[in-house]
Protein backbone atom coordinates (compact mmCIF):
# COMPACT_ATOMS: atom_id res chain seq x y z
CA UNK A 1 0.00 0.00 0.00
CA UNK A 2 0.98 3.54 -0.91
CA UNK A 3 2.04 5.80 2.10
CA UNK A 4 0.29 8.78 0.03
CA UNK A 5 -2.62 8.13 -3.24
CA UNK A 6 -2.82 11.19 -5.01
CA UNK A 7 -5.85 10.85 -7.66
CA UNK A 8 -6.86 13.47 -9.98
CA UNK A 9 -6.48 16.30 -7.16
CA UNK A 10 -7.72 19.46 -7.87
CA UNK A 11 -8.52 22.45 -5.19
CA UNK A 12 -10.42 25.97 -6.41
CA UNK A 13 -10.40 28.92 -4.38
CA UNK A 14 -13.83 30.60 -6.14
CA UNK A 15 -11.94 31.01 -9.51
CA UNK A 16 -8.57 30.61 -8.63
CA UNK A 17 -6.60 27.75 -9.48
CA UNK A 18 -4.26 26.11 -6.31
CA UNK A 19 -3.70 22.76 -8.15
CA UNK A 20 -5.53 21.07 -10.86
CA UNK A 21 -5.65 17.28 -11.78
CA UNK A 22 -2.29 16.57 -9.48
CA UNK A 23 -1.60 12.41 -9.62
CA UNK A 24 1.34 10.84 -8.00
CA UNK A 25 2.39 8.17 -5.24
CA UNK A 26 4.39 7.90 -2.39
CA UNK A 27 5.76 4.64 -2.04
CA UNK A 28 5.80 2.59 1.38
CA UNK A 29 9.80 3.67 2.63
CA UNK A 30 10.19 6.33 0.17
CA UNK A 31 11.35 9.56 0.43
CA UNK A 32 9.54 11.85 -2.65
CA UNK A 33 10.95 15.57 -2.90
CA UNK A 34 7.99 18.18 -3.70
CA UNK A 35 9.49 20.88 -6.04
CA UNK A 36 8.15 24.10 -7.59
CA UNK A 37 8.61 27.81 -6.83
CA UNK A 38 6.40 30.07 -4.68
CA UNK A 39 3.00 29.64 -6.06
CA UNK A 40 3.28 26.41 -8.01
CA UNK A 41 0.71 24.65 -5.86
CA UNK A 42 2.91 22.59 -2.94
CA UNK A 43 0.96 24.06 0.22
CA UNK A 44 -2.40 23.42 -1.43
CA UNK A 45 -1.08 20.24 -2.56
CA UNK A 46 -0.38 19.17 0.63
CA UNK A 47 -3.19 20.66 2.82
CA UNK A 48 -5.57 18.86 0.87
CA UNK A 49 -3.95 15.57 1.37
CA UNK A 50 -4.01 16.53 5.19
CA UNK A 51 -7.87 16.95 4.98
CA UNK A 52 -7.02 20.63 6.05
CA UNK A 53 -9.07 21.63 2.72
CA UNK A 54 -11.83 20.31 0.81
CA UNK A 55 -10.82 19.03 -2.86
CA UNK A 56 -12.87 20.45 -5.76
CA UNK A 57 -12.66 17.31 -7.09
CA UNK A 58 -10.13 14.35 -7.10
CA UNK A 59 -8.95 12.45 -3.93
CA UNK A 60 -6.52 10.55 -2.20
CA UNK A 61 -5.34 8.71 0.39
CA UNK A 62 -2.57 8.89 3.37
CA UNK A 63 -1.44 5.48 4.92
CA UNK A 64 -4.58 3.61 3.23
CA UNK A 65 -7.26 6.22 4.59
CA UNK A 66 -9.59 8.10 2.30
CA UNK A 67 -8.89 12.26 2.59
CA UNK A 68 -12.07 13.26 1.54
CA UNK A 69 -13.58 11.37 5.04
CA UNK A 70 -13.27 13.83 8.03
CA UNK A 71 -12.99 10.65 10.05
CA UNK A 72 -10.21 8.61 7.92
CA UNK A 73 -8.56 11.89 8.17
CA UNK A 74 -8.34 11.89 11.10
CA UNK A 75 -7.24 8.97 11.48
CA UNK A 76 -4.61 9.06 9.50
CA UNK A 77 -3.38 12.47 11.19
CA UNK A 78 -2.48 10.69 14.06
CA UNK A 79 -0.01 8.77 12.13
CA UNK A 80 1.21 11.33 10.53
CA UNK A 81 3.58 14.38 11.30
CA UNK A 82 3.51 17.48 9.73
CA UNK A 83 5.57 20.39 9.30
CA UNK A 84 4.12 23.68 7.48
CA UNK A 85 6.21 26.35 5.81
CA UNK A 86 6.03 28.66 8.34
CA UNK A 87 5.07 26.82 11.70
CA UNK A 88 1.84 29.21 13.63
CA UNK A 89 3.47 28.72 16.96
CA UNK A 90 1.55 30.38 20.29
CA UNK A 91 4.21 32.93 20.37
CA UNK A 92 2.71 33.62 24.20
CA UNK A 93 3.46 30.03 25.29
CA UNK A 94 6.62 28.59 26.36
CA UNK A 95 8.29 25.60 23.47
CA UNK A 96 7.25 22.98 26.62
CA UNK A 97 3.82 24.01 27.10
CA UNK A 98 3.63 23.90 23.17
CA UNK A 99 4.81 20.45 23.28
CA UNK A 100 2.75 19.46 25.98
CA UNK A 101 -0.12 20.69 23.53
CA UNK A 102 1.00 18.53 21.03
CA UNK A 103 1.90 15.28 22.97
CA UNK A 104 -2.06 15.00 24.05
CA UNK A 105 -2.85 14.82 20.58
CA UNK A 106 -0.44 12.62 19.69
CA UNK A 107 2.17 11.02 22.11
CA UNK A 108 5.59 11.62 22.57
CA UNK A 109 7.88 8.77 22.80
CA UNK A 110 10.61 10.25 20.95
CA UNK A 111 10.75 14.03 22.67
CA UNK A 112 13.00 13.69 24.91
CA UNK A 113 15.91 12.17 22.77
CA UNK A 114 14.84 15.55 19.76
CA UNK A 115 14.63 18.07 22.18
CA UNK A 116 18.57 16.65 22.95
CA UNK A 117 19.32 16.20 19.95
CA UNK A 118 18.69 19.83 18.76
CA UNK A 119 19.54 21.37 21.57
CA UNK A 120 16.17 22.94 22.49
CA UNK A 121 15.72 24.87 25.27
CA UNK A 122 12.26 24.34 26.34
CA UNK A 123 11.64 26.77 28.97
CA UNK A 124 12.26 29.97 26.42
CA UNK A 125 8.31 31.97 25.33
CA UNK A 126 8.23 30.82 21.38
CA UNK A 127 8.17 34.87 21.16
CA UNK A 128 11.60 34.94 22.70
CA UNK A 129 13.17 32.49 20.35
CA UNK A 130 15.22 32.99 16.85
CA UNK A 131 14.01 32.25 13.55
CA UNK A 132 15.92 28.94 14.03
CA UNK A 133 14.66 27.62 17.43
CA UNK A 134 11.40 28.36 16.63
CA UNK A 135 11.99 25.83 13.50
CA UNK A 136 13.34 23.75 16.28
CA UNK A 137 10.11 23.31 17.88
CA UNK A 138 8.00 22.58 15.31
CA UNK A 139 10.63 19.81 13.82
CA UNK A 140 10.49 17.84 17.54
CA UNK A 141 6.23 18.44 16.96
CA UNK A 142 6.47 16.70 13.56
CA UNK A 143 9.05 13.82 14.91
CA UNK A 144 8.23 13.07 18.39
CA UNK A 145 5.33 10.79 17.73
CA UNK A 146 7.36 8.01 15.58
CA UNK A 147 5.01 9.05 12.75
CA UNK A 148 4.61 6.48 9.82
CA UNK A 149 4.03 9.47 7.73
CA UNK A 150 5.75 12.82 7.76
CA UNK A 151 4.74 16.09 5.18
CA UNK A 152 7.36 18.48 5.66
CA UNK A 153 6.96 21.74 4.40
CA UNK A 154 10.63 23.85 3.81
CA UNK A 155 12.04 21.84 7.29
CA UNK A 156 15.27 23.16 7.31
CA UNK A 157 14.52 26.88 7.09
CA UNK A 158 16.26 28.72 9.72
CA UNK A 159 18.64 25.95 10.52
CA UNK A 160 21.81 26.13 10.76
CA UNK A 161 24.56 23.94 8.49
CA UNK A 162 25.04 21.67 11.37
CA UNK A 163 21.14 21.18 12.23
CA UNK A 164 20.49 20.43 8.37
CA UNK A 165 23.01 17.91 8.72
CA UNK A 166 21.62 16.27 12.17
CA UNK A 167 17.68 16.77 10.39
CA UNK A 168 19.12 14.93 7.31
CA UNK A 169 20.08 12.31 8.84
CA UNK A 170 17.12 12.21 11.39
CA UNK A 171 15.17 11.83 8.22
CA UNK A 172 17.35 8.67 7.21
CA UNK A 173 17.06 7.08 10.39
CA UNK A 174 13.44 7.62 10.43
CA UNK A 175 12.90 6.06 7.01
CA UNK A 176 15.25 3.40 7.80
CA UNK A 177 12.30 2.54 10.44
CA UNK A 178 10.12 2.12 7.98
CA UNK A 179 8.14 5.98 7.88
CA UNK A 180 7.74 7.69 4.51
CA UNK A 181 8.72 11.21 3.83
CA UNK A 182 6.71 13.86 1.42
CA UNK A 183 9.81 16.65 1.44
CA UNK A 184 9.04 20.11 -0.25
CA UNK A 185 11.82 22.32 0.10
CA UNK A 186 13.40 24.97 -1.90
CA UNK A 187 17.31 23.37 -0.75
CA UNK A 188 18.03 21.49 -3.80
CA UNK A 189 20.94 19.88 -2.68
CA UNK A 190 19.18 18.69 0.24
CA UNK A 191 16.41 16.68 -1.85
CA UNK A 192 19.19 15.76 -3.75
CA UNK A 193 20.67 13.95 -1.02
CA UNK A 194 17.57 12.40 0.69
CA UNK A 195 14.87 11.98 -2.11
CA UNK A 196 14.49 8.96 -4.09
CA UNK A 197 12.03 10.86 -6.59
CA UNK A 198 10.51 13.95 -6.78
CA UNK A 199 7.62 15.59 -8.40
CA UNK A 200 7.69 18.97 -10.05
CA UNK A 201 4.65 21.62 -9.72
CA UNK A 202 4.17 24.53 -12.50
CA UNK A 203 1.23 26.61 -12.17
CA UNK A 204 -0.56 24.27 -9.72
CA UNK A 205 -0.07 21.50 -12.33
CA UNK A 206 2.51 18.27 -12.12
CA UNK A 207 4.76 18.76 -14.92
CA UNK A 208 7.11 15.44 -13.85
CA UNK A 209 7.82 12.81 -11.44
CA UNK A 210 11.27 11.49 -11.54
CA UNK A 211 14.41 10.06 -10.31
CA UNK A 212 16.83 12.14 -8.83
CA UNK A 213 19.12 10.83 -11.43
CA UNK A 214 16.77 11.48 -13.93
CA UNK A 215 15.90 14.76 -13.11
CA UNK A 216 19.87 15.81 -13.01
CA UNK A 217 20.99 14.58 -16.19
CA UNK A 218 18.22 17.08 -17.51
CA UNK A 219 20.53 20.19 -16.29
CA UNK A 220 23.14 18.69 -18.48
CA UNK A 221 26.49 19.46 -18.02
CA UNK A 222 28.90 22.18 -16.80
CA UNK A 223 31.95 22.77 -19.55
CA UNK A 224 34.75 24.75 -18.52
CA UNK A 225 37.65 24.74 -21.64
CA UNK A 226 40.67 27.15 -22.39
CA UNK A 227 41.81 27.33 -26.05
CA UNK A 228 44.75 29.16 -27.20
CA UNK A 229 42.92 31.36 -29.72
CA UNK A 230 40.91 34.36 -29.19
CA UNK A 231 37.26 33.38 -28.69
CA UNK A 232 34.68 34.90 -30.48
CA UNK A 233 31.55 34.74 -28.08
CA UNK A 234 29.35 34.39 -31.16
CA UNK A 235 30.91 30.66 -32.01
CA UNK A 236 29.30 29.64 -28.56
CA UNK A 237 25.76 31.43 -28.76
CA UNK A 238 24.28 28.34 -29.88
CA UNK A 239 21.48 25.95 -28.42
CA UNK A 240 22.19 23.99 -26.41
CA UNK A 241 24.39 26.36 -24.56
CA UNK A 242 23.51 28.54 -21.27
CA UNK A 243 25.02 30.62 -18.79
CA UNK A 244 27.63 31.56 -21.27
CA UNK A 245 31.02 33.50 -19.65
CA UNK A 246 33.47 34.39 -21.96
CA UNK A 247 36.83 35.07 -20.43
CA UNK A 248 40.54 33.31 -20.33
CA UNK A 249 38.54 30.17 -19.76
CA UNK A 250 35.12 29.84 -21.58
CA UNK A 251 32.28 28.27 -19.15
CA UNK A 252 28.68 27.52 -19.98
CA UNK A 253 25.76 24.66 -19.11
CA UNK A 254 25.72 22.39 -22.46
CA UNK A 255 22.24 20.57 -22.84
CA UNK A 256 22.70 19.43 -26.46
CA UNK A 257 24.26 16.55 -27.80
CA UNK A 258 28.36 15.63 -27.43
CA UNK A 259 28.81 15.51 -31.26
CA UNK A 260 27.82 18.60 -31.48
CA UNK A 261 30.11 19.88 -28.81
CA UNK A 262 33.03 18.03 -29.82
CA UNK A 263 32.23 19.44 -33.53
CA UNK A 264 32.33 23.23 -31.69
CA UNK A 265 35.37 22.81 -29.52
CA UNK A 266 37.10 21.47 -32.75
CA UNK A 267 37.48 24.78 -34.27
CA UNK A 268 39.87 25.72 -31.28
CA UNK A 269 43.28 24.51 -29.69
CA UNK A 270 41.93 23.26 -26.63
CA UNK A 271 44.62 23.38 -23.97
CA UNK A 272 42.28 22.60 -20.84
CA UNK A 273 38.44 20.87 -20.66
CA UNK A 274 36.80 20.33 -17.60
CA UNK A 275 33.38 18.73 -18.14
CA UNK A 276 30.71 17.77 -15.08
CA UNK A 277 27.46 16.98 -14.02
CA UNK A 278 25.52 20.68 -13.81
CA UNK A 279 23.49 21.10 -10.43
CA UNK A 280 20.31 19.91 -9.42
CA UNK A 281 19.41 23.94 -9.55
CA UNK A 282 19.74 23.79 -13.43
CA UNK A 283 18.06 20.85 -13.94
CA UNK A 284 14.65 21.82 -12.04
CA UNK A 285 14.77 25.05 -14.30
CA UNK A 286 14.70 23.35 -16.83
CA UNK A 287 10.66 23.45 -16.61
CA UNK A 288 10.21 26.77 -16.23
CA UNK A 289 12.57 28.57 -18.75
CA UNK A 290 10.38 26.81 -21.54
CA UNK A 291 12.84 24.03 -22.61
CA UNK A 292 9.54 21.88 -21.60
CA UNK A 293 6.58 22.73 -22.00
CA UNK A 294 3.52 21.62 -19.58
CA UNK A 295 -0.10 21.76 -19.38
CA UNK A 296 -0.47 25.41 -18.93
CA UNK A 297 2.06 26.57 -21.89
CA UNK A 298 4.50 29.44 -20.76
CA UNK A 299 6.57 29.47 -17.25
CA UNK A 300 6.46 31.58 -14.86
CA UNK A 301 3.91 32.44 -11.88
CA UNK A 302 0.30 33.16 -12.40
CA UNK A 303 -1.78 36.16 -10.52
CA UNK A 304 -4.06 33.18 -9.35
CA UNK A 305 -1.74 30.69 -7.97
CA UNK A 306 -0.01 34.01 -6.55
CA UNK A 307 -3.09 34.12 -4.73
CA UNK A 308 -3.51 31.02 -3.77
CA UNK A 309 -0.23 30.99 -2.09
CA UNK A 310 -1.49 33.60 -0.19
CA UNK A 311 -4.10 32.61 1.06
CA UNK A 312 -2.67 29.56 2.30
CA UNK A 313 -0.40 31.58 4.18
CA UNK A 314 -3.22 32.89 5.74
CA UNK A 315 -4.39 29.97 6.56
CA UNK A 316 -1.37 28.57 8.29
CA UNK A 317 -1.51 30.69 11.67
CA UNK A 318 -1.87 27.79 13.80
CA UNK A 319 -0.31 25.08 11.50
CA UNK A 320 1.74 22.27 13.71
CA UNK A 321 2.22 18.71 13.50
CA UNK A 322 -1.16 18.04 14.76
CA UNK A 323 -2.93 20.88 12.79
CA UNK A 324 -6.31 19.46 14.79
CA UNK A 325 -7.25 23.24 15.54
CA UNK A 326 -8.68 23.32 11.66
Amino acid sequence: MPAIECRNLTKYYGDVRGIEDVSFTVKDGEVFGFLGPNGAGKTTAIRTLLGFLSPTSGGGALLGHDVTDPAASRRARERTGFLPGDPGLDRDRTAAAFLDHQAALRGESSRDALVDRFGLDESRRIADLSRGNRQKVALVAAFMHDPDLLLLDEPTSGLDPLLQEEFAALVRERVDDGASVLLSSHVLGEVAALCDRVGVLRQGHLVAVESVSDLRSRGGKQVRVRVAEDVDRADFELRGIMNLRVGETVSFTWTGEYDALIDLLSGYSVLDLDVVDAPLEEAFMTFYDGDVPGPTGSGGTPRGDRAARDGDEQRDATASSGGESR
